[in-house]
């Protein structure tokens, strides 16, 4: 009777052997374990936010921003994947986005430790004020004994400036776990957010500690034991090893991008095209103004499209085009170039010019409806 096969690795296996190498700061090695993981089960969000993880872990935004993108869309709504979507956001600098996804967190989980401390940290990293001081105190208040909600407090004290209260939270936060103390050298991405606010405040106290007055010793910002620190129990880090290549392909989606750019742009143009045409019959002068301003808003709007749509850097998505899709690629650049003769017509004028504008967005969204038969 022949031996029963061993049966396959699951996508938990493979996340839990990643959370492993990670920890040794493997995270290549970590990101192909969930490679591996994801060839079985590709939509798996618990997957895709373990590698969003390893991408801000290993300081590569744009690849954790794809993981994390795909983790939501997966599995909408979920904590994990909001909190490391976040993450990415704030490093990849789209403020905005997530201190509307921080605000979501902290609404929809009011009485979840993790959760509120989290929320409250995020939201402080890119919209710090009041709101993000109340939530951190609310994280203390649902976990007053776990530590890393009085780090978050400390973290949110300080960059207010509130450095008395951000020195009592950071002390409450060593009496309850010494080891907050050694989190900013922590490896791997099971501790990620304790060693995220652990250097975030260890930047904030260097930083304030430059303008401080020598004549303060009691000030958070000049404490004394970054001069003479407590013993450690933990080794110097191990040396890291990030990712050399991108897990998720990411191709498609910029293809559709540069698609959407097109037919918007192109079409925008030819509307704003059209409509200044027939202003002409009223007045040349309020033709020309019209012009001016519509045509600086459609370009406007297609530089921001595109370049929200993007999931990767543009230069990237524009050397690929031209590699392999060159007929894409001056398409977009005439999308691009349209609107701008609208304002030069307005500046200038003469129908030759807006004659002009029409017909590189007619050849751009001829372009696009060549490639598709």
């Amino acid at each position: 009777m022949p031996a029963p096969m061993e049966p396959d690795t699951t996508p938990e296996e493979h996340r839990q052997r990643a959370l492993l190498l990670a920890d040794l700061g493997r995270y290549d090695e970590a990101a192909e374990e969930v490679a591996a993981g994801l060839q079985s089960a590709p939509d798996e969000s618990a997957l895709l936010a373990t590698l969003a993880r390893i991408h801000l872990a290993a300081d590569q935004p744009t690849e954790a921003l794809v993981a994390a993108d795909r983790a939501a869309a997966a599995d909408p709504g979920t904590l994990a994947a909001l909190v490391v979507r976040a993450m990415a956001l704030t490093d990849s600098r789209r403020f905005g986005e997530a201190a509307q996804i921080a605000g979501e967190i902290l609404r929809a989980w009011p009485e979840d430790a993790y959760a509120q401390r989290t929320g409250a940290a995020l939201l402080s990293e890119s919209r710090n004020g009041q709101e993000a001081l109340n939530a951190a105190w609310n994280g203390v208040r649902v976990a007053p004994s776990e530590a890393e909600a009085h780090l978050v407090l400390a973290v949110v004290a300080a960059r207010l400036r509130l450095f008395d209260l951000a020195q009592r939270a950071y002390a409450e936060a060593l009496d309850l776990d010494s080891a907050i103390g050694d989190a900013g050298q922590d490896v791997g991405i099971v501790r990620l957010e304790r060693r995220r606010w652990a250097r975030a405040l260890e930047d904030l106290a260097e930083e304030a500690s430059l303008g401080a007055p020598r004549t303060e010793p009691d000030r958070f910002p000049v404490e004394q034991p970054t001069a003479t620190p407590a013993p450690s129990n933990f080794a110097e880090p191990p040396a890291i090893s990030r990712p050399s290549k991108p897990v998720l392909d990411v191709s498609a989606d910029s293809a559709d991008a540069v698609l959407e750019t097109i037919r918007y742009g192109a079409n925008g143009t030819l509307v704003a095209a059209v409509v200044t045409a027939a202003m002409t019959l009223i007045s040349t002068g309020i033709s020309r103004v019209w012009a001016g301003l519509i045509g600086f808003l459609v370009f406007a709007a297609v530089v921001f499209w595109f370049r929200s749509r993007l999931t990767e850097p543009a230069g990237l998505v524009l050397a690929r085009l031209r590699s392999g899709k060159r007929a894409l690629v001056v398409a977009l650049y005439l999308t691009f170039a349209a609107p701008l003769f609208l304002v030069a017509y307005a500046v200038v004028g003469g129908l030759p010019t807006l004659l002009a504008g029409m017909v590189l967005a007619a050849v751009a969204e001829g372009l696009v409806l060549l490639r598709r038969r």
